[in-house]
């Protein structure tokens, strides 16, 4: 293998999966119960339902986000605010609410779909309103009581708090920084597969970042733990919300300095250097390994790497 110095001269980033969202999230907004009041009645008001964490869509061969009305909200749903839509819509407040679906899509003739199949068949920004609306919806359902007392919280700025009841301290959405990298010598990547893996499936290693740990010395760890693999220069690439529950996928180059794989089997089922080619051939479907799918930060990195 040879020298990799040119790698971390210069990249033109592909399109990131789950980001792109047409909405303003207008934080400003957030912190005035008034405002948030005001905008729940407006007319022009609609709601993402998901249900069991799972977006209600329209039927057909383009599919859409179902933006329900009020009144097809139950009054008791858990709901958050998620922004207000551009110009060409009025700017018009969009909300999401954990609800059963089934009058919603009885009358509307809507479908519930796993959220992963509905970033996919959405495939644009509104992908992003899903990831959104799934992380906020299942941090609230996980954070019903105060880690620092016992005592119940209550949903606060519009979905982006809670408070306990107890001790008064307020809770916000966290999200789990995740590095996912590919390992580079010359011409060369390193792919690998866990075990739950689908069959002849391979992708980026990744792990999450440990506590008084930086970006760089996460990739560094993780690719030694899983496979052996020490590593020089990091060069950041993109980055990707992951709402599955609630990650922040942070992909990165790394210039690899071994070649020689020691597998961590717990965590990996194989690991292989593949080549450019190689890797086009995956991205294309015809390979004899299978590339993760567009809406991955996985694929990003490698469509990055041959571009």
């Amino acid at each position: 293998m040879t020298d990799s110095k040119t790698m971390f001269d210069g990249w033109n980033v592909p399109a990131v999966g789950l980001t792109g969202s047409p909405l303003d999230r207008a934080d400003h907004l957030r912190r005035d119960p008034g405002a948030m009041v005001a905008l729940r009645s407006r007319p022009d008001a609609r709601w993402l339902v998901m249900d069991d964490l799972k977006p209600v869509l329209t039927q057909g061969e383009h599919p859409d986000i179902l933006w329900a009305y009020r009144s097809d909200v139950p009054h008791d749903a858990v709901s958050v605010f998620l922004g207000l839509a551009g110009s060409k819509d009025g700017g018009a407040p969009r909300f999401a609410a954990a609800a059963p679906a089934a009058d919603l899509v009885a009358d509307f003739g809507g479908k519930v779909v796993d959220a992963r199949a509905a970033a996919v068949m959405l495939g644009d920004g509104r992908a992003e309103i899903v990831a959104q609306a799934r992380s906020l919806l299942d941090w609230h359902a996980r954070h019903k009581f105060c880690a620092n007392c016992g005592a119940p919280t209550v949903l606060n700025k519009a979905g982006y708090a809670r408070s306990c009841q107890g001790c008064g301290a307020e809770h916000f959405p966290r999200t789990d920084p995740v590095v996912i990298m590919l390992a580079i010598n010359g011409d060369h990547a390193l792919v690998g597969r866990q075990p739950n893996f689908p069959k002849r499936f391979f992708s980026a290693l990744a792990g999450f970042v440990e506590p008084g740990e930086s970006l760089e010395e996460a990739v560094a760890r993780e690719l030694f733990e899983e496979a052996g693999i020490r590593t020089a220069r990091v060069r950041y690439l993109a980055s990707q919300p992951w709402p599955f529950p609630s990650s922040l996928m942070v992909a990165a180059f790394a210039e690899a300095t071994n070649v020689d794989i020691t597998l961590d089997t717990d965590e990996l089922e194989e690991a292989r250097w593949v080549t450019k080619d190689e890797v086009r051939a995956a991205l294309a479907g015809t390979g004899d390994w299978l590339a993760p799918p567009p809406m991955a930060i996985a694929h990003t990195l490698l469509q990055a790497w041959v571009a």
